[in-house]
């Protein structure tokens, strides 16, 4: 993957060029090594600070161009906060923030990696370049000119200074591949459905093989001889044929149990029979945020060569409205053999996790499931886009997402599971339905999901409020947002650490 964005590593003493990026607390104090390349141009940072009524809160710029006393062409300093309150996901958004400053135009910055107290250690400096490389991505792929006034992406050399430039560098090469991962992801989200459906989404991921990935895609032939009635039900009603791509990583011991992540891959979703209204019809395009994290999991666990077995299962498929689409009413049989009375044909994308997540826990009995889905509205009624729903019934499990949500920044909120709920999925001709109505949508939902979960240890994350569509962050301007790929990747390597 190539990058428009060039970020690497220098010595404290190599003098700064073209844009210095540097680093100040809540009192306005900067690193020895920061101090040292601004000179007397400390002085015009005091006055441009109190003109600016510039604090140095923490995400806080203060942009200073052609500053006396430096030869740089712009001076960008980054407020930092209360160093003592600097968590680990600030880094990220340092990153971010300075990435956010530059233009077009920026050639050639330096960034002095410095708190006031010490230099930044290389964990912080490489994700300070992470921080970068995510804010700058930009999908426009698609467009043939520009408007006036409209920004073309970022196209710079960018140095960070550092105090260990081999322990950065070392630090960088993992998290560089969990980065690629995320803007895989988000490349995915944002294709257009015309180019992105399902047989060319399982030929990207197929992708992977290069790197070491065993991929096997299964076609509609072989599904039907899997007996996956419920996720070829919903593929039924369009000209594009399903898939369902298995992806295995043997990074650990033979023979050890693997973990597992799947995904919700609904190419486009009209909501079939059941029609959604226009308005933002286009938006389904990303109703396989899911599986595009599991896929940008997959090459990030890959490339960094993670010591753990893993699998990961998409089910790719399209919901649309022809003469051959599923009717409400209807009757389809899981790859369970449980049945499933159709009230709702919108309420798609349970239908298709559901055998593939019977397919993955019977086939490879994984340590552990999670799956992504960007599955109900409902979810956003209650969380907003701040949070992804977490549904699980593993304590352990969701105990360790919560906690790596926090610290990653790709925040879960644990909600309900329980027998009260099957009611209202219980239906009078079939062992359940497909929607328990509008009360607790996302909880009927996830209710739904485990009964094809059997007793595997297994979370739920419903992403439909962060997968795609999300407000802007300090490290994320682009529609599809990479969600998850993160959280699963620092979730394989606890789990790592935690068992070897």
């Amino acid at each position: 993957m190539s990058d428009a964005v060039k970020v690497g590593f220098v010595a404290f003493s190599t003098a700064p060029r073209g844009v210095l990026v540097v680093f100040c607390d809540d009192a306005l104090k900067f690193g020895e090594a920061t101090r040292k390349a601004l000179g007397k141009a400390t002085d015009t940072v005091k006055r441009a600070a109190a003109a600016n009524q510039f604090k140095g809160k923490s995400g806080s710029t203060l942009d200073i161009p052609a500053p006396d006393g430096i030869k740089a062409e712009r001076l960008i300093v980054v407020g930092v906060g209360k160093t003592a309150d600097i968590k680990e996901k600030d880094f990220l958004k340092f990153g971010g923030v300075t990435a956010g400053k530059l233009n077009a135009a920026s050639e050639s910055v330096t960034v002095i990696a410095e708190l006031p107290e010490a230099a930044m250690q290389g964990d912080a400096a490489a994700a300070i370049a992470s921080g970068i490389r995510l804010r700058v991505y930009k999908f426009d792929r698609y467009k043939t000119k520009k408007k006036d006034g409209e920004n073309g992406a970022l196209r710079a050399d960018i140095s960070i200074a550092v105090s260990d430039v081999a322990a950065a560098r070392k630090a960088l090469a993992p998290a560089s591949h969990v980065v690629d991962g995320v803007i895989i992801a988000r490349e995915l989200v944002n294709e257009p459905p015309n180019v992105l459906y399902p047989v060319e989404f399982a030929r990207r991921a197929s992708q992977l093989k290069k790197l070491g990935v065993e991929v096997e895609v299964l076609d509609v032939k072989a599904m039907k001889k899997l007996g996956m009635g419920a996720l070829l039900g919903v593929a039924q009603g369009s000209t594009q044929p399903g898939r369902t791509v298995i992806m295995r990583w043997n990074g650990g011991k033979k023979g050890d149990q693997p973990v597992a992540f799947v995904g919700k891959g609904v190419c486009f979703d009209t909501g079939g029979i059941s029609i959604k209204g226009a308005a933002s019809m286009e938006d389904m395009k990303g109703d396989m945020g899911g599986a595009a994290c599991v896929v940008g999991l997959m090459h990030a666990l890959a490339a960094r060569k993670a010591k753990v077995n893993v699998v990961g299962a998409i089910g790719l498929v399209e919901n649309m409205p022809d003469g051959n689409a599923q009717r409400p009413g209807d009757i389809v049989t899981s790859m369970s053999g449980q049945t499933i009375e159709i009230i709702n044909t919108d309420a798609e994308g349970r239908l298709v996790l559901a055998d593939v997540l019977w397919y993955v826990a019977k086939k490879f009995k994984p340590k552990f499931m999670v799956d992504l889905a960007t599955l109900t509205g409902a979810i956003m009624v209650a969380l907003g886009t701040e949070y992804a729903g977490m549904f699980s019934n593993n304590d352990e499990l969701a105990e360790r997402l919560s906690k790596i949500g926090t610290e990653t920044g790709e925040r879960v909120w644990r909600m309900p599971l329980g027998p009260e709920y099957d009611k209202q999925i219980d239906s009078q001709f079939a062992d359940m339905k497909n929607t328990g109505g509008r009360h607790g949508g996302s909880i009927t939902a996830a209710q739904f999901l485990q009964r094809f979960v059997d007793d595997t240890p297994w979370a739920h994350l419903d992403v439909a409020g962060t997968a795609m569509g999300a407000p802007k962050t300090d490290i994320n301007h682009s529609w599809g947002s990479g969600y998850g790929v993160r959280l699963l990747d620092r979730l394989v390597a606890e789990y790592y650490e935690a068992t070897k």
